[in-house]
């Protein structure tokens, strides 16, 4: 059995909530867990201590035993320090899309004519 920590999202439309939770890798997201480890509440502010809850000494049992945690859950133990900071490199995040590289395009040669003349 693969064992992954992850969120289980709870609460109504465009009002998130989400349990952390310890569960099988094959099991649905909001489905059965074995056991939940902490809450997130996105809607509160970042610097707010009630926004992400966890049970760390739970967590860090549950990680020696060869549990992974997902990618939002794994940020959320950097920032509590129980996991080391993983270097991430999304190159294309920098670069424009091909909408707004059109308008740079436009507004470049816009720039150029009265030059020009």
């Amino acid at each position: 059995m693969s064992l992954k920590i992850r969120l289980a999202r709870g609460g109504s439309k465009k009002r998130p909530h989400y349990s952390i939770v310890a569960t099988d890798s094959r099991m649905p997201r909001d489905g059965r867990f074995l056991e939940k480890l902490g809450t997130y509440n996105p809607m509160l502010a970042k610097d707010d201590e009630k926004r992400v809850v966890m049970n760390l000494d739970r967590i860090k049992a549950l990680l020696a035993t060869g549990a992974q945690p997902t990618d939002r859950v794994a940020r959320f133990l950097e920032a509590a320090g129980v996991l080391a900071k993983k270097a991430r490199s999304n190159p294309k995040t920098g670069t424009p899309g091909k909408a707004m590289a059109e308008r740079a395009a436009k507004k470049a040669a816009r720039s150029a004519e009265p030059a020009a003349e």
